[in-house]
């Protein structure tokens, strides 16, 4: 069952609930994510599931990492249909279906990671657009030693583009196989840089499928790697020695009518829309960079010197550049990658701000700066500023300041997903600025 073939209208209830019985699941999970993009689960009978199409299903929000305060808890889930899915990997025959939080007079509630995607969404298409993503997902697949610590597969020595063999391989291949069966399109796979390191491309698509795709995969994938006794892990720089892990988003706007919107026939294939779209999501970097990037780890992978971006510019040949426009063999296919954003992130947050930072480039008739092709790890902050290019914030405190600073990045998110996310990560940053490193007693501990 695809993630969008379940035909459903209003009144259907009685035929879905129907369609699940017909399957034999016991049990349907209804899921969302909080604003850190954490899915949570509220499980019914599969019996009860045609009341909870008709009516939703109340749940305590106060609970729930970025929802309500505790004087506003009471809120409802409202399943879409449109995400059925059996999942595979349960022990019983259960379904999932992703909802929808509603407030207890029926309004779409202003917190919820999907409905401000949604709302991005909406705007785009008043415009006469469809936002059009396909991320490509690195992650890592790890055991741990006698010791506790992570480390790759022993029989996972390979490296970028590399032919595996043994368990390493055959773990991937049911993690894709299990991905692939909760209707996760998948375009491609293959071995990364790092040992233990692997990329899965999700086939392209409108970005609130895509959004419940990547969260989907996720899931799909840890418990696949749950069963086998291992960590499938989607932090973007568990090892200080090797590469970190990133998503990066290829992304088009399709019109309403037909027809790509960034197919052009200036010298790198762009049009307009095209350009004025990189010049606003260049514009607003730092403003969007803490929602792509938001762990305090995440500034352990956007450091120079790597092939991480940190540099605001783009290109095509570069990989260095933030925005890098890939070459293509059709115009159809035309498309701009943003490669900042890593999988650790809220996909329902990260292509809002995405989507809407790039449509105020688009509304505003930005500027695009001329594309920078050399690598710029070797220019110093002189010929940086001479050339205008920028840099990302490096640590997560600067990255939360960016972010309350930006003004169309608050807009997207809303003022309630806003101040809940910007809340969550100071208090994540206050921890790991108390915290005291094993780096730190190993250089001071006897030297200081």
């Amino acid at each position: 069952m695809s993630p969008r073939s379940t035909a459903y209208e209003a009144g259907g209830e009685r035929e879905l609930a129907a369609h699940i019985a017909e399957a034999g699941v016991r049990h349907v999970h209804l899921q969302f994510c909080d604003v850190l993009g954490t899915v949570k689960t509220v499980t019914i009978p599969a019996a009860g599931l045609e009341a909870a199409l008709e009516h939703g299903v109340w749940f305590d929000g106060s609970s729930v990492e970025g929802f309500t305060r505790t004087a506003e808890s009471d809120m409802y889930l409202v399943p879409d249909p449109a995400t059925l899915q059996v999942l595979p990997w349960a022990a019983e025959p259960t379904a999932r279906l992703i909802c929808w939080a509603r407030t207890p007079d029926g309004e779409p509630y202003s917190g919820d990671p999907r409905g401000a995607l949604q709302r991005a969404v909406d705007h785009a298409a008043s415009l006469g657009y469809e936002y059009r993503v396909g991320p490509e997902i690195e992650f890592f697949v790890l055991e741990r030693d006698a010791a506790g610590a992570p480390r790759a597969l022993q029989d996972d020595a390979a490296g970028y583009f590399d032919v595996t063999g043994g368990r390493a391989t055959d773990l991937r291949q049911a993690m894709l196989a299990a991905a692939t069966r909760v209707g996760v399109e998948v375009n491609s796979a293959h071995h990364e840089v790092a040992p233990g390191q692997h990329e899965v491309d999700l086939a392209a698509g409108g970005a609130l499928a895509v959004a419940d795709a990547v969260v989907t995969f996720r899931l799909a994938l840890q418990a696949v790697a749950q069963r086998a006794g291992v960590v499938a892990s989607f932090m973007p720089k568990p090892f200080n020695d090797q590469p970190g892990s990133g998503m990066h988003v290829h992304q088009s706007l399709a019109r309403s009518g037909g027809g790509n919107a960034f197919a052009g026939a200036d010298d790198y294939g762009l049009s307009d829309v095209a350009k004025h779209f990189i010049a606003g999501q260049l514009h607003h970097a730092a403003g969007m960079c803490l929602v792509l990037a938001p762990l305090v780890n995440s500034y352990k992978r956007l450091v120079r010197g790597l092939e991480a971006p940190i540099f605001l510019s783009w290109a095509r040949t570069n990989r260095g550049a933030l925005v890098r426009v890939p070459h293509v063999s059709r115009t159809e296919a035309t498309r701009v990658e943003l490669r900042s954003p890593d999988p650790s992130c809220n996909p329902y947050l990260a292509f809002a701000v995405m989507l809407r930072c790039g449509l105020d480039g688009v509304e505003r008739r930005l500027a695009l700066p001329p594309p920078v092709e050399e690598a710029l790890y070797g220019f110093d902050e002189v010929e940086l500023e001479r050339r205008n290019v920028g840099v990302l914030p490096d640590n997560l405190k600067d990255a939360v300041d960016a972010c309350a600073d930006d003004e169309v990045v608050r807009d997207a998110l809303g003022d309630n997903l806003t101040d809940r996310f910007l809340e969550a990560k100071r208090a994540e940053w206050r921890d790991y600025r108390g915290q005291v490193t094993g780096w730190e007693l190993e250089r001071y501990l006897e030297r200081a």
